[in-house]
């Protein structure tokens, strides 16, 4: 429970963003920036770095690209040690875009990739490196990857990359304790000069027991959000994570004041959390774009047609 290497890093508005195709406005933004900082959390996700010639600002909110002048403008005048990170996609991004460490708000910069992207993902992290950013790479989906195949990609990293973390993936929140304890050893095993992080998502209700069975095994970077936040079925809450972890610099208080004031609100306008067609995609070990589309429709609670459904694609 207490371990000083372990970061928690919070993608509340980055995962959230979505829901909402990334339009929290700057008030929202900026709330949960201050009680984050208050809590002492490590790192927190404002969002996408992706380019607006492949986006349109029309249908994106600004978290979609993450201007740093737009990130200034919530951090300015507030006091915190806090790190800001920025999450970019293999293909959605351009490096020119990308202004020097020294020059940038940001501090980390996280490449999402699938394991067959993990070539690719390599070249971006080494050059945001050179940049002077703290780098990750996220390989997303990690519960569909076989094993020769995820031992490859962590042998590659280890000795092409300049990560600084690697993280291990639930996309479809289809992982138990048993599988996350044999991936985050396998990954130890093989990562000797980077990170092991964990990213669950809560399909099952098992995003927090799983972040704890990260711990448990030395992932030392381990990612949450606000009320569980995210799509779909949500993450790792990060109120629970911080009564979990015992270290003094973290307060919840200020995660429970934001929790009141802001989220129970916004769950009246969005929706996110354990729901059962996101239980079945993750039983069935598939993308939750299937639910999310079903809980669109007048057929939102037919839990069994939509069962029977996602079987017979599965077989």
């Amino acid at each position: 429970m207490f371990r000083e290497k372990i970061k928690a890093l919070d993608c509340t508005i980055r995962d959230g963003g979505l829901i909402n195709n990334h339009q929290f406005d700057d008030r929202f933004v900026r709330e949960v920036y201050k009680a984050l900082s208050m809590a002492g959390i490590d790192y927190m996700e404002i969002g996408y770095k992706n380019s607006r010639k492949l986006f349109s600002d029309k249908e994106y909110g600004k978290w979609k690209f993450c201007d740093d002048d737009d990130i200034r403008k919530i951090i300015d005048g507030i006091e915190s040690k806090m790190k800001l990170s920025v999450m970019v996609d293999i293909g959605r991004v351009d490096p020119e875009d990308v202004k020097p460490c020294s020059e940038s708000p940001v501090d980390m910069i996280r490449v999402a990739c699938y394991i067959k992207d993990v070539d690719k993902a390599i070249a971006l992290v080494n050059a945001f490196s050179q940049k002077g950013y703290e780098t990750a790479v996220n390989i997303m989906a990690i519960s569909k990857v076989l094993d020769n195949e995820l031992t490859e990609a962590l042998q590659q990293l280890e000795k092409e990359s300049r990560a600084n973390v690697v993280y291990l993936v639930d996309s479809n929140g289809a992982l138990y304790q048993e599988d996350i304890e044999l991936l985050v050893k396998k990954a130890k095993s093989i990562l000797k000069t980077k990170e092991v992080g964990v990213h669950t998502h809560n399909n099952q209700q098992l995003a927090f027991s799983n972040t704890i069975e990260g711990i448990i095994h030395d992932a030392n970077y381990v990612d949450a959000t606000v009320y569980g936040l995210g799509r779909g079925a949500g993450n790792c809450p990060l109120e629970l994570l911080l009564g979990f972890l015992k270290n003094p610099k973290f307060d919840i208080r200020p995660v429970l004041d934001l929790i009141s004031k802001e989220f129970i609100p916004l769950r009246e306008k969005i929706e996110w959390g354990y729901i059962i067609p996101y239980a079945i995609v993750g039983m069935l070990n598939e993308h939750p774009r299937a639910a999310i589309a079903v809980r669109k429709t007048d057929k939102k609670d037919d839990y069994r047609e939509f069962y029977e459904s996602v079987k017979e694609v599965e077989a």
